[in-house]
C-alpha cells in the first residue's frame, strides 16, 4: 500500500523522536543535548520510554524536562522491561509529530545524522528513511572483528532469505511517516530485537518507499550492551518466522 505524495507547500513538519531506555542514566542527557544541537531549526519532541530503570534514568529525564520543557521532553515510563517493540508502540501512542524517528539511547546512533534523514525524506517523499552501515560512507566503530563478522553474517543471511530491499536489515535508526509506522507496526508480532527486522520486511512487502542514509554505528561508551546469546537465538527464530510468514 504505497502512500500518496504529500501536498506541496510551506508546511512545517513536526518530528517525534522515540527513545527507549533501560539503565541509560549516563547517556540520556548527552543524546538529548546532541538532538537539540543538531535540530536547531526543527519542530520536534523527544519521547523517552523508560522500562523501570533502577539506575535513576527517569530522574535524569525529569531534570531534562525542567531544562528543556515538558512539551519537548516527554517521559512515558513503564513499570518493567516489556521489550523493544512494545516500547515503540507505547511511544507512538503519545507522538504528535507528522514523522516519527526511532533511535537508541546509548549514543550508537549519533543525532548528527538526523538532518540527513529529514533532508532525504523531503527530497524523495520516502515513507521510511533508514540508516545503514553497509553502503559507501557507512560503517561501524568500536567493534572487534568477531562482532563485525557476526553482524555482517546475520545481515547477509537475512538478505539472502528475505530480500528486504534495504542493505542494513538489522539497523534500528529510522525515520517514518507517522501513518506508515502506525500501519506497519500493527502488522508486527515480534517484541524484541527481531522487531526492527520485521518492521522493514513488512514495510517492503506493503510497497512503501524506503530510502537509506549512510551512518557510522558507534559502540556504546557508557553502560553495558543488552545484546547477548538469548537475543541471537531470538534473531534466528525471528528469521525463520519471517521466512514463513512474509
Amino acid at each position: 500500500m504505497a502512500d500518496q505524495m504529500e501536498p506541496k507547500g510551506e508546511k512545517k513538519y513536526k518530528y517525534s523522536i522515540i527513545i527507549p531506555t533501560y539503565n541509560e542514566r549516563l547517556n540520556i542527557a548527552i543524546i538529548v543535548y546532541l538532538i537539540f544541537k543538531h535540530l536547531r531549526d526543527v519542530d520536534f519532541e523527544i519521547i523517552v520510554v523508560d522500562d523501570g530503570s533502577p539506575d535513576g534514568t527517569q530522574e535524569i529525564v525529569k531534570q531534562l524536562q525542567q531544562l528543556y520543557g515538558e512539551d519537548r521532553i516527554l517521559l512515558r515510563a513503564r513499570a518493567k522491561k516489556l521489550g523493544l517493540g512494545t516500547a515503540y508502540i507505547h511511544g507512538l501512542k503519545h507522538a504528535t509529530g507528522d514523522f516519527v524517528v526511532i533511535m537508541d539511547a546509548d549514543l550508537s546512533h549519533h543525532p548528527k545524522y538526523l538532518p540527513s534523514f529529514i533532508k532525504k525524506q523531503l527530497e524523495t517523499n520516502a515513507s521510511i528513511v533508514t540508516g545503514t552501515r553497509y553502503v559507501k560512507g557507512g560503517g561501524v566503530h568500536g567493534w572487534n572483528l568477531m562482532r563485525k563478522l557476526t553482524s555482517r553474517g546475520a545481515n547477509v543471511l537475512a538478505q539472502t532469505l528475505l530480500w528486504p530491499g534495504v542493505s542494513d536489515l538489522t539497523g534500528s535508526f529510522r525515520l517514518y511517516k507517522k501513518s506508515v509506522l502506525e500501519d506497519v507496526i500493527s502488522s508486527c508480532v515480534s517484541k524484541g530485537y527481531v522487531f526492527q527486522m520485521e518492521m522493514i520486511v513488512r514495510a517492503t512487502r506493503k510497497g512503501y518507499h524506503i530510502e537509506e542514509v549512510p551512518i557510522t554505528f558507534v559502540d556504546r561508551v557508557f553502560g553495558t550492551s543488552k545484546l547477548g546469546g538469548s537475543e541471537i537465538v531470538e534473531y534466528l527464530k525471528g528469521l525463520v518466522y519471517l521466512l514463513l510468514t512474509t
